[in-house]
């Protein structure tokens, strides 16, 4: 096979490198570019907000029909939530849940690191995912409904930014693991994705409300790189992905405060 994938400055590296983002982060079929590596994955990133934003929008549009459909808020906003998961396949739900197993039942680096890759469900995992689902769906059912579209795009681009930003902050914890074989991504990569989020933000919220929920979407990233750091000494795919779940709360929440 020819090696066609590019060095990412080209609009077919961006359409390359969106396919990648759309394969990993949803359950949407795409063709694999050809001559990708694993390590194509690291420059991948930059377009992560783009697809968050997507399935942001995907959501939204889900939650919007159900209610003119006569549906009350609170089961809206669940099947929305729930039509959400089926789209990404719970990719960050899974890490969350695997994160609180691990950092709350394991007594050492090596244990917890060996729980979080561990299948089953535990208490910890199971109340981490609990919460998190109640406080997303009474925050999204508390939106009134122009807010709906917005925030979620918002909350879903700046969460999965936090992905490379804390990829290329911090050390991988294991030297197994895909982060290891991929290799973290540059910091243009990083920075990339930072700037396609905060541009989605300023697009979709009001001045205050974009730059409130920046900040917290780097305070809620940086509450849980600090915490990995505790814990396991850096970061797995699990750590990114709780990452991205504290994101999109915290900026749900700070919507529901803010617009309901």
């Amino acid at each position: 096979m020819t090696n066609t994938f590019g060095t990412g400055n080209t609009l077919r590296d961006w359409q390359d490198d969106l396919r990648l983002a759309i394969g990993l982060l949803t359950r949407i079929p795409m063709p694999h570019p050809d001559g990708a590596a694993p390590s194509y994955l690291a420059r991948a990133l930059r377009v992560f907000p783009l697809v968050g934003a997507l399935i942001g929008g995907v959501i939204g549009v889900a939650y919007l029909g159900i209610l003119l459909a006569g549906v009350p808020s609170l089961p809206a906003a669940a099947l929305a939530l729930g039509i959400g998961a089926l789209l990404t396949g719970g990719l960050h739900e899974d890490g969350l849940a695997d994160v609180g197993d691990g950092f709350g039942g394991g007594r050492d680096k090596a244990r917890k690191l060996e729980i979080m890759r561990d299948s089953r469900l535990g208490t910890y995992g199971a109340l981490a995912l609990i919460v998190a689902f109640a406080v997303k769906l009474f925050a999204l059912a508390a939106l009134p409904r122009i807010a709906v579209l917005p925030v979620l795009v918002t909350a879903h681009a700046l969460g999965r930014a936090a992905i490379p930003a804390l990829s290329v902050k911090l050390p991988a914890a294991r030297t197994d693991g895909l982060g290891a074989k991929v290799g973290a991504p540059s910091k243009a990569v990083a920075v990339t994705a930072a700037v396609l989020a905060v541009l989605v933000t300023l697009i979709m919220l009001p001045v205050k409300e974009a730059l409130l929920a920046m900040a917290l979407a780097a305070a809620a990233a940086a509450a849980i790189a600090a915490l990995a750091m505790r814990q396991i000494g850096g970061q797995t795919g699990d750590v990114l992905g709780a990452a991205e779940q504290a994101v999109e709360i915290a900026v749900l929440v700070m919507a529901a405060a803010r617009f309901g």
